[in-house]
């Protein structure tokens, strides 16, 4: 079982992966063909290895199907070349001819999942001669329509611990939060008592609950939810559980998982990151590794040598400067060389400072001679009215510097 399965089977308010995958065993068994179970955004949740002891040869697998088990998922030009098929709108099966030109070497039959009308899913095997009977096709319907069932429980199951954790971590401190802490440990059980780590992923593309990726096809994800980012936008926050606070690697995996998720529908450009807070017993501190999570995040957009997925315990410096108030970025005294006009010489007092003030190593980096380094240096101190020869003068400088671009 993959590791992402482990981590939703034993979710109690989930269909567990197991469920799925005696289901489609079971249709594997009906059809006597191996079967793929995706929801339908097309990423895999199971499939069959039904051995067929017969004609159909595994090997025979084309690029499309071997890429979706091992990636579990298919891509958006797949996608859309099946949905051509009209398979969003079927109640029954679809069968779709092979395409070798779209890597479909052989054909397929198409099981949607539905419940109450809506598709959620969509089971798939090779279409094989003679191909299995109507009342076969009647048979294997039927088991979707648990499928259905079981991925509708889950959606509803995963939207409340969604909602649950946008109230932890939108509540202010007291007792607000600490009521929100309440319901989302009552809606986790047994399960609120592992370590926990959230994740932050900024900005995220929409904040439509719909939208947000179900918890179990993000690996080591209990809950997920969109938050507020900034003075517009969203961000997607992720309750990740871990083994133990000492291992932080599965937060790093479903933040890598997630960044690609929305690089791969964000439009206009951009950029996006991931922070993560620091791991947790419980969920007491849950509001806190929000916060830690978030601020790593920024600091990952504002520095990319942290990125793109930052860890709040290395952000060095940034840790403090991400908690000073919005109108601590621009300093009366530093203001002036923040100006568009003075970006070299912002830069060069940076690289300077960052240097910790030693001009040969901040002259090799920016690519000029000592004097120049010298003479913008002075322009500097002549703007600002700082010393740099002064170690708070500098101190305050290299704040203003850094903190400018959060």
């Amino acid at each position: 079982m993959r590791e992402d399965a482990c981590v939703a089977a034993d979710a109690a308010s989930f269909g567990s992966v197991g469920d799925y995958q005696e289901l489609v065993d079971e249709i594997s068994e009906l059809l006597g063909a191996p079967a793929t179970l995706e929801n339908r955004d097309f990423e895999l949740i199971a499939f069959g290895a039904y051995d067929s002891e017969g004609d159909l040869d595994p090997s025979a697998l084309d690029p499309v199907r071997t890429r979706s088990i091992l990636t579990r998922r298919s891509t958006a030009t797949v996608r859309a070349w099946f949905e051509g098929f009209g398979i969003t709108r079927a109640t029954g099966p679809v069968r779709i001819p092979p395409t070798p030109e779209a890597g479909v070497y052989r054909g397929r039959i198409c099981l949607p999942v539905r419940h109450r009308g809506v598709v959620l899913g969509y089971v798939w095997l090779l279409d094989y001669d003679p191909g299995p009977t109507d009342a076969q096709l009647t048979a294997a319907m039927q088991v979707t329509g648990r499928i259905g069932a079981l991925l509708a429980d889950e959606a509803q199951a995963g939207a409340g611990l969604g909602r649950e954790l946008r109230a932890v971590l939108t509540a202010e401190s007291g007792w607000q939060r600490d009521s929100a802490v309440m319901e989302l440990r009552t809606a986790l059980g047994t399960r609120a008592d592992a370590p926990h780590t959230v994740v932050c992923i900024a900005p995220w593309p929409s904040a439509d609950p719909e939208q947000a990726p179900s918890p179990r096809t993000v690996p080591h994800a209990t809950a997920l939810c969109t938050v507020p980012w900034g003075t517009a936008g969203q961000s997607l926050a992720v309750l990740v559980r871990l083994r133990s606070t000492d291992v932080a690697a599965p937060a790093l995996t479903a933040a890598s998982r997630l960044l690609k998720e929305a690089e791969g529908t964000r439009s206009g450009g951009g950029r996006a990151a991931a922070g993560v807070g620091e791991p947790r017993g419980g969920l007491a501190e849950l509001g806190t590794v929000w916060q830690e999570a978030s601020a790593a995040a920024r600091a990952a957009l504002a520095e990319p040598r942290f990125g793109p997925v930052a860890e709040w315990r290395g952000i060095g410096p940034y840790r403090l400067l991400t908690a000073l108030p919005a109108e601590a970025t621009h300093d009366p005294a530093v203001a002036p060389l923040l100006s568009p006009a003075h970006q070299d010489l912002a830069r060069t007092a940076e690289v300077y400072l960052d240097r910790a003030g030693q001009a040969g190593r901040a002259a090799a980096e920016l690519g000029i001679h000592r004097q120049t380094l010298y003479y913008r240096l002075s322009r500097v101190e002549q703007l600002t009215g700082l010393d740099l020869d002064d170690g708070e003068d500098r101190l305050l400088l290299h704040m203003a510097l850094k903190r400018s671009r959060l």
